[in-house]
């Protein structure tokens, strides 16, 4: 009776903050402008940068074809000391000198400023298709029949039930499971700080003599964690409404079906990408419900874990300042897991590694979140939530330890050993 009074507290004292109110309908109208933003910024039409030429042998500057983005234009007619004073002036990013010796060639990109990887990485390749056809044509071979003869191939793509599959379909899972496993790390290491400063706050305050004069430490802390845990999650439910929402009006507004739009007796033609309709139309296919669901139970459960220690470090310190040195061994795992999810589970999902590190608690809620929209067994993910359920019961009596003690302890900055002693 008297936690669930502790959680009703936390849990309405959350939700009728008015930043939280906000934050709650403002989030994913920054997240979408944000996302509209880049999406406008990238198609905005790359300035041509104009590169002179001063080619010695005579050979190559000719041959340069200029692209939206790079424009060459030869100069050696003016001669290379002319060439290099003309260049600040000009309008020239820089002066790309060719010279011979023999049949070896020199290419030099004199510049005022450092060049882009990608610039200079466009300019050699284009180099290079140059020399390589002049090498060709010393040989005795025709470039134009050499590409003449090359064969595009591109494969369709289909199931052993003979479904199509979609070209950038693992990429879009990896990109979905990443997007809830990093959730699940912010939110982790946001409503676990909300417990921490509450703790701080109500200790400072000598607030939490009188509370727990009438109930157990155990009691307030676990209140403390549902509480804002239930907080999280309703926030969470009205961000997955919003952005619902707001899908089925784009599928809605574009005309998307909601199934497969490719039929099985229809190949796809070798030369035409896939658009954004099927692409969304494909996402549909995914088990979203049951991804919401795993991302749900992992969150509650990984919070759980990890904001029991931010509740016995809040209790340990005095000050948030104080809490500084005892963060890193919590936030470390969670790092860790993004870290190991981006790595190994977008290239082998089922590998060891990407395994090993979705049944260790302190990873799974992360590294597990990212491997279920790959297709993970029951039993995999079963076991994986019996390791950090019973992980989440043994740090929490560890950590009540740590919070009966400390919740009443002022003036003092607390170390690992002196922490290790409250435990015993």
């Amino acid at each position: 009776m008297k936690i669930g009074l502790i959680i009703k507290r936390e849990f309405l004292s959350k939700i009728r903050n008015k930043s939280f109110i906000i934050m709650t309908f403002l989030s994913p109208m920054i997240m979408i402008a944000i996302v509209a933003i880049v999406a406008i910024l990238s198609q905005e039409q790359q300035e041509i940068q104009k590169v002179a030429v001063y080619d010695a042998s005579q050979k190559i500057g000719s041959q340069l074809q200029s692209t939206d983005a790079i424009q060459f234009e030869d100069i050696t007619s003016m001669g290379l000391a002319v060439a290099k004073e003309i260049i600040p002036q000009s309008g020239y990013v820089g002066l790309l000198h060719v010279s011979a010796n023999n049949d070896s060639y020199s290419v030099q990109l004199l510049s005022q400023e450092t060049p882009s990887l990608d610039f200079v990485h466009r300019i050699e390749n284009e180099v290079e298709s140059v020399l390589t056809n002049e090498r060709l044509l010393l040989m005795g071979m025709h470039p134009t029949a050499i590409e003449k003869a090359k064969v595009d191939v591109q494969l369709q793509l289909y199931n052993l039930k003979g479904e199509s599959n979609v070209r950038g379909l693992n990429e879009i899972k990896m990109v979905i499971g990443g997007a809830f496993g990093y959730l699940i790390m912010m939110f982790i290491v946001i409503y676990g700080n909300f417990v921490m400063r509450s703790v701080i706050e109500e200790k400072t305050n000598r607030v939490i003599e009188v509370i727990v004069s009438s109930v157990k430490p155990i009691q307030l802390m676990l209140g403390k964690i549902i509480g804002t845990s239930l907080a999280g999650i309703m926030q969470f439910i009205i961000w997955v409404l919003i952005g619902l929402s707001l899908l089925f009006a784009l599928s809605f507004f574009m005309e998307i079906p909601l199934t497969n739009p490719t039929p099985v007796s229809t190949p796809i033609s070798r030369n035409v990408d896939l658009d954004i309709a099927t692409i969304v139309a494909h996402l549909f296919e995914l088990p979203i419900g049951s991804i919401i669901l795993a991302f749900i139970i992992y969150f509650i459960a990984g919070y759980l874990l990890y904001s029991s220690m931010y509740a016995a470090i809040g209790a340990a310190v005095d000050s948030e300042t104080d809490s500084q040195q005892f963060l890193l061994p919590v936030i470390s795992p969670l790092i860790i897991g993004v870290y190991v999810g981006l790595v190994t589970v977008v290239s082998d999902p089922h590998g060891m590694v990407a395994t090993v590190f979705s049944y260790i608690p302190f990873t799974s809620p992360i590294v597990m979140m990212m491997r279920i929209p790959f297709g993970v067994p029951w039993w995999e993910v079963a076991l994986s939530l019996c390791l950090l359920c019973c992980t989440f019961m043994l740090i929490v009596w560890f950590a009540s330890r740590v919070y009966k003690v400390g919740i009443l302890m002022y003036g003092k900055k607390p170390t690992y050993r002196e922490l290790f002693k409250w435990i015993k």
